[in-house]
């Protein structure tokens, strides 16, 4: 288990910092209860601070009665949870990837796909051979650039349910070596091993070459596309809450946009990648005649130009949009309304001194004394007066930026309640991406050959490779003074050592 310790510093920057890694016999919120409060105590923490949690979506961890956050939230009620936004996105896209038949039928064909290429080191090196001849061929006829870092050779990358960005990532290298994994298909109809490959390649590259697949695969890149960025963004460490709900709220409105406009651009790339690769293109104006079995039951008939549009392309954008909506209702929460009646967007368009007010009263009641309660609104009062005419504090986008001009400018001194007031607003966690990549620092450093450290070396391992930052200011001479301290030694060693 993973700890990470989320805070702003004096600055007015948020940080993320790794704490600890602990190993736990039992994964039930009990155990990971103790686990945490006793690392916590090890360091002269109060679980009484803590302003905010945040996990994954596991029930051990969310349940509203016995999940960790619960139990943390029992013994400090102003411990808000918050679940990972980052894995709450990745839940949307697993979920419209397996809503929509076509879809479904999609990416069931792309992991047969990679499958079928990849498991062979012989395919994936005529994979490799084809993509080399073909770059070399488009940068003789000019249509390719070349420069450092471009034109790389790449592999197919397996989407995954788990991973955040896979299936976007997958769709982008499908995109890259379309043509080259055509011709390693067709050399694996001719000429693969055993008839059992030789028709599941013949099978899947009927599908790849088909209308159906070309057209999920350019509107999953459009939509996966939008998702993309935002999942990069919940996974910066300086993230706040308010301002991701905007990027949430935005990327609904750039679907919601792409849902009303979007399908004559889609089916005009479509026509356009079809005819450059030879695909048959069906007629959108004959009668759609549904699957084996199903002809019977279509009441009305409806041309191609209609399935296509409305049960592929608009079913598919109104799940995604659907489940954006359902996996993201922080917006309702009374905690972020009246946050964001602190937020600077627009040159404080929505600052408002009751609700403010009412914030510290109702959710942060404990960091604030009565006496301080009624200094806040006359902070308030001034602050407005000050932010309408000071162009310091003007034209800033994120509560962040709200904090470290206040810092800056030394603000922070005169409205102190004020910025105690912003700095718990961003103490309240947005993902997990901090601890995700504690775990994959870990496979770095216990590899199998160094598969017996004990727990605290690890640890302390993690903390230097994670936290470079903070290692690079360590004084080598004070660490081999207290090296030496530790113990008497038979031997004194002069070392000398230089520093690049």
């Amino acid at each position: 288990m993973t700890i990470v310790l989320r805070f702003v510093d004096k600055q007015g920057y948020i940080r993320e910092r790794f704490f600890d890694i602990v190993h736990v016999h039992e994964t039930n919120s009990l155990t990971l209860k103790k686990e945490i409060c006793d690392v916590l105590s090890r360091h002269n923490l109060s679980v009484q601070n803590i302003r905010g949690q945040g996990y994954d979506g596991a029930s051990n961890m969310r349940g509203e009665w016995n999940g960790l956050q619960a139990l943390f939230i029992q013994e400090c009620p102003y411990a808000y949870y918050i679940h990972c936004f980052a894995h709450r996105l990745q839940l949307t896209l697993v979920a419209t990837s397996q809503e929509v038949i076509p879809v479904e039928q999609f990416f069931t064909n792309l992991s047969l796909l990679i499958n079928l290429v990849s498991s062979s080191c012989k395919r994936v090196d005529q994979l490799r051979v084809a993509r080399a001849a073909r770059i070399a061929e488009l940068i003789a006829i000019d249509e390719l650039e070349t420069g450092r870092g471009q034109n790389q050779m790449g592999t197919l990358k397996r989407p995954g349910t788990t991973r955040w960005g896979s299936h976007f990532s997958s769709i982008c290298s499908l995109f890259t070596e379309y043509e080259d994994i055509c011709s390693v298909l067709i050399d694996v109809i001719n000429y693969g091993n055993t008839s059992t490959q030789r028709s599941e390649a013949d099978r899947v590259y009927d599908f790849m070459t088909s209308f159906d697949f070309v057209l999920v695969m350019h509107m999953m890149r459009d939509i996966l596309g939008f998702a993309q960025v935002l999942s990069q963004a919940l996974q910066c460490k300086s993230q706040d809450i308010l301002n991701a709900l905007k990027l949430v709220s935005v990327t609904k409105d750039r679907l919601q946009s792409y849902r009303d406009n979007g399908w004559n651009e889609l089916f005009t790339n479509v026509k356009t990648f079809c005819d450059a690769r030879n695909i048959e293109m069906p007629d959108m104006n004959v009668i759609y005649k549904a699957g084996r079995g199903r002809i019977r039951k279509q009441n009305d008939p409806i041309t191609m130009e209609h399935h296509y549009r409305i049960d592929v392309f608009l079913a598919t954008v109104d799940s995604q949009i659907l489940e954006m909506k359902n996996r993201f209702k922080e917006d309702v929460i009374e905690l972020l309304i009246l946050s964001s009646a602190l937020h600077p967007k627009d040159n404080f368009q929505a600052f408002n001194i009751e609700q403010i007010c009412q914030l510290a009263d109702k959710f942060y009641s404990a960091d604030f004394t009565d006496q301080e309660k009624l200094h806040l609104r006359t902070q308030l009062e001034l602050f407005q007066i000050e932010f309408s005419c000071n162009s310091q504090l003007q034209n800033l986008s994120s509560l962040q930026e709200l904090c470290q001009v206040l810092a800056k400018t030394r603000k922070s001194m005169c409205y102190t309640l004020i910025d105690r007031l912003i700095r718990l607003i961003l103490t309240l966690p947005v993902s997990t991406a901090t601890t995700e990549r504690a775990f994959s620092a870990m496979k770095i450093i216990k590899t199998c050959l160094r598969s017996r450290m004990e727990e605290d070396f690890l640890a302390n391992s993690m903390i230097m490779y994670i936290e470079k930052e903070i290692a690079r200011t360590f004084d080598v001479n004070s660490i081999i003074d207290d090296f030496d301290k530790i113990k008497s030694r038979r031997a004194q060693f002069h070392m000398s050592h230089t520093v690049k």
